[in-house]
């Protein structure tokens, strides 16, 4: 198993659905910047990362809709990482009450 080990500035965890997609954004020092449920479009998402470019790294939980969003971030430049949700430490609960807390641990692992 890889484990991606690059530092950033900034760093992103999307729990991404069909639909739509809660983004959290945390600094090195791991403040919450943003911490927001959105559609799952590129503009949406090119618009939440737009003030943290170029030096945020994106990560998403490996499932059906991610191919997409590993697209968009390779024509825009942005480093992705794409993790297992068995091997993502933030990843400690699958349900959706625990959502948003995982979100913001997900954006940790990749720190």
């Amino acid at each position: 198993m890889r484990f991606y080990n690059t530092q950033h500035p900034f760093y992103c965890g999307i729990d991404l659905h069909a639909r739509a997609m809660y983004v959290c954004i945390l600094n090195q020092a791991g403040e919450t910047l943003l911490h927001r449920n959105m559609k799952a479009t590129p503009e949406a998402l090119l618009t939440a990362l737009a003030p943290y470019r170029p030096d945020i790294v994106v990560a998403v939980e490996c499932m059906f809709t991610w191919y997409w969003l590993a697209d968009l971030c390779a024509e825009e430049d942005i480093p992705f990482v794409l993790g297992h949700a068995l091997y993502m430490k933030a990843c400690d609960s699958l349900t959706r009450n625990l959502m948003r807390k995982s979100m913001r641990g997900m954006s940790r692992t990749v720190n």
